[in-house]
Order: C-alpha cells, then structure tokens, then sequence
C-alpha cells in the first residue's frame, strides 16, 4: 500500500532507518514488518499531498445529501 501523503512517507522512511528519532505518538509503526515500512518509504513524493486533509464528523452525511 502507498503512502497517502509526503508527511506519511517521511514518518516511514525515518521508522525504517531512525526508529529512535519518532515522535512518542508515532511508535505504533515500529510494530509494522520491514517490508510493510520499507513499501510505504519508497512511494514517490510526486503528486502526493504534503498532509492529508482531516474529515470533519458528519462530512460524509452532508456529501450523501449533496
């Protein structure tokens, strides 16, 4: 699976080869194999948003209403 955005694969690529270096909130990707952190690290950057928009609660009623 790719990452979603240039933020993700950055926490990715630095879980891979700096696990010491993560925020405390993002440890839960150490449990992650090596392989599942090393295909979301080499996703290309191109076109990729720097982060991923948050969904508002009930964002997705009001699309269905639309």
């Amino acid at each position: 699976m790719p990452a979603k955005s240039e933020a993700q694969r950055q926490m990715m690529a630095i879980a891979k080869h700096q696990p010491e270096k993560l925020y405390a909130r993002n440890r839960g990707v150490l449990s992650m194999t090596k392989a599942q952190l090393d295909e979301y690290a080499s996703t290309k950057e191109k076109g990729l948003p720097k982060r991923k928009k948050k969904k508002t609660p009930g964002s997705r009623a009001r699309q269905m209403l639309s």
